[in-house]
C-alpha cells in the first residue's frame, strides 16, 4: 500500500522532477560542485516555483564540500522537508465534522469535494455534501454525480438561493441523520471579489450556531498548474477566513509542483491532500517525506 502511495505520487510529480533530478544526478556524489552545476540547479528549482527564498537556502547548503556519496542529494533533501514541518491538521471532536471547501473558479474544488467524501467512505464515514454555490445549475448537477461516485448524501436547494440558507438547512439535516462529515461546496470566487469574501465569513457564522466550532476546517483548493498565482490566492483566502489547510490539485499536469513547499513555508498552514489525476481516488493525503523523496528522486 505505501509503495503504490509512493509510485502514485511520484508518477504525479514527474514533469516537476525531471529538470531538477537530471541536476543533481549529475553532482550526488561530487565532494565539490561546480558553479555552472549549482547555476543549473538553482534554474530548476526556481523553475519548479520553489520560490527565490527557499532556492537560496538550497544553493547555499551546497556550498560545503560534502565527502560522502549522495551527500548534496541529503543536503537538498533535508532543507527542502524543513519547510514542511508544520502539521496543525484538525482533530475531529464534534459530530458532524463541518469542513468548508474554499477556491477559485476552475481550480478543481468541485472535484475535490467528490474525492474527500469518497475518502471519507473509505474510512468508514457517513459523509454529506453540501451544494452552497447556488449561482451555477451546472455545479449543482456535476457536484450531484460526484456525490453519487463516492455514496454521499447530497444538499441542495434551488439556483440562485442564498448559500446560507442551504448550509442551515444542511447542518440540521446532518444532526438528525449521524452524518459523521459535511462537506460544503462554497462558491468558486475570485479572491479579489470582496462581497463573496463577505459570504463566505456569513457562512462560517451560520454553521458555528448550528454546530459548535463548525466550520472545523477550511481547506483551501489550489491548482498547481498557476504556480505562484496560487500563494498570492491562499494569501488573500486568510484574509477573510482562517483556513486550516490546502489542497493542491492537477500536481499531475504541471512542473511547478513545487509550489507546496512555497505555500506551507509562508502560511504556516499544512498542505493536507495533492490531487494527482481525475480518478476518484487520485486524491491522495500529503505525506511531506514522500513528497520530497518523489521530487527528488535520482
Amino acid at each position: 500500500m505505501a509503495r503504490s502511495f509512493f509510485n502514485k505520487l511520484a508518477r504525479g510529480l514527474s514533469r516537476t522532477r525531471e529538470s531538477i533530478a537530471a541536476t543533481l544526478g549529475g553532482i550526488g556524489g561530487s565532494a565539490r560542485i561546480d558553479p555552472e552545476d549549482l547555476e543549473d540547479l538553482e534554474a530548476a528549482l526556481l523553475a519548479a516555483d520553489l520560490g527565490p527564498e527557499l532556492t537560496a537556502e538550497v544553493i547555499e547548503s551546497l556550498r560545503e564540500p560534502r565527502p560522502e556519496a549522495g551527500g548534496a542529494v541529503e543536503a537538498v533533501r533535508a532543507t527542502l522537508r524543513s519547510s514542511l514541518d508544520h502539521d496543525k491538521r484538525v482533530e475531529r471532536v464534534t459530530r458532524p465534522h463541518v469542513i468548508f471547501v474554499v477556491g477559485v473558479n476552475g481550480g478543481g474544488k468541485t472535484t475535490t469535494v467528490g474525492k474527500l467524501a469518497a475518502l471519507e467512505r473509505a474510512a468508514g464515514r457517513r459523509a454529506m455534501i453540501v451544494a452552497a454555490d447556488t449561482f451555477r445549475a451546472a455545479a449543482i448537477e456535476q457536484l450531484e454525480r460526484w456525490s453519487e461516485r463516492a455514496g454521499a448524501e447530497f444538499v441542495k436547494q434551488r439556483e440562485g438561493t442564498d448559500p446560507a440558507a442551504v448550509v442551515f438547512d444542511a447542518l440540521k439535516a446532518a444532526s438528525g441523520r449521524e452524518v459523521d462529515t459535511v462537506l460544503v461546496d462554497t462558491a468558486g470566487r475570485l479572491h479579489t471579489k470582496i462581497n463573496l469574501m463577505a459570504e463566505l465569513e456569513k457562512l462560517g457564522r451560520i454553521a458555528g450556531r448550528e454546530v459548535e466550532g463548525a466550520p472545523h476546517e477550511v481547506l483551501l483548493v489550489v491548482d498547481a498548474t498557476t504556480g505562484q498565482n496560487g500563494l498570492a490566492q491562499a494569501q488573500e483566502f486568510t484574509r477573510a477566513t482562517e483556513l486550516t489547510g490546502v489542497v493542491l490539485t492537477k500536481l499531475d499536469g504541471t512542473a511547478k509542483g513545487g509550489v507546496a513547499l512555497v505555500i506551507q513555508r509562508k502560511l504556516g498552514v499544512p498542505v493536507c491532500y495533492v490531487g494527482v489525476g481525475e480518478g476518484l481516488d487520485d486524491l491522495l493525503a500529503f505525506d511531506p517525506d514522500a513528497y520530497v523523496d518523489s521530487l527528488l528522486a535520482v
